[in-house]
């Protein structure tokens, strides 16, 4: 059985430890531990590994997270890969920080990455493993919040939740989302 991981963020140094680019952290984390590396492939960085019978196929897509629906579609098609074993990782304002919730299906809750990823794939059953980062900032600066980095407060926590994540992804994918929702989301 083949997975899709798919982590969104944005590419190039300008991005590369921002809020908005949790997702290709928690894939760089799942990576390593994996002792796989990721190579530049159309649509994105991507990187195979296996978890006992199960085949994954990680991708940090390189088409923008506004872009985001090109690279899962195009990966999804290339490996033949059911959406139902298709997991999105993604940043989410709506949490704090660190709190991890995996959801089976869902809105795009004004996330431009899923909201591209929605329309390209003209459904919203997927899961996703939406990760907080708060939303400390004054009215109107967003933007800047979520491209910005994490305060120094956080970047003590954040390999730890980076680990919590990686395990969440090994769970969706050897016992399913359902098991896996329950065991995680309210801890």
């Amino acid at each position: 059985m083949k997975y899709l991981i798919v982590g969104l963020g944005n590419i190039g140094p300008d991005y590369e430890n921002t809020r908005h680019n949790i997702g290709f952290m928690v894939l760089d984390a799942f990576a390593k531990a994996s002792n796989t590396v990721f190579q530049d492939k159309r649509y994105g960085f991507v990187a195979e590994t296996r978890l006992k019978n199960k085949s994954l196929v990680l991708l940090k897509p390189s088409t923008f997270m506004n872009l985001s629906g090109n690279a899962v579609r195009y990966w999804l098609q290339k490996e033949r890969i059911e959406d139902r074993n298709l997991l999105v990782v993604v940043d989410d304002l709506a949490l704090p920080f660190g709190t991890l919730r995996l959801k089976s299906k869902g809105s795009d809750a004004g996330h431009n990455g899923l909201k591209h990823i929605e329309q390209t794939l003209g459904t919203q059953q997927y899961a996703r493993l939406r990760f907080g980062i708060g939303n400390d900032f004054p009215r109107g600066a967003q933007v800047d919040y979520v491209l910005d980095e994490f305060t120094g407060e956080e970047k003590q926590f954040l390999p730890e939740r980076l680990d919590k994540a990686a395990e969440i992804i090994r769970s969706f994918c050897l016992a399913g989302v359902a098991i896996t929702m329950n065991q995680y989301n309210n801890k």
